[in-house]
């Protein structure tokens, strides 16, 4: 399972900062939550009341068309889905 995250400004997403987020979850999770990959990302899907949109990101990285998992007319930012419909078809290959 992938790890998205938003970087502040003048921060890189690099080999250092992935073990590091790798280790927090280990020691205030477990060992199986740990993350196989992270990726830095703009922004994350959300509605328009902030909620994140984790199960059509969910569902468009196994394979559902865009179109079929969200309603761009109820997203805070339809532009952020761009990124997990290329990754989707990176996936896909």
């Amino acid at each position: 399972m992938p790890l998205f995250v938003v970087l502040t400004d003048g921060h890189m997403l690099d080999m250092a900062l992935q073990a590091k987020l790798k280790q927090a979850i280990r020691s205030r999770a477990s060992a199986r939550h740990v993350t196989d990959e992270v990726f830095a990302v703009a922004e994350i899907p959300r509605t328009f009341t902030g909620k994140k949109m984790e199960v059509p990101v969910r569902k468009l990285l196994l394979g559902a068309p865009r179109e079929k998992v969200a309603s761009t007319d109820a997203m805070a930012n339809p532009a952020s889905l761009d990124f997990f419909v290329e990754l989707a078809g990176w996936i896909k290959g």
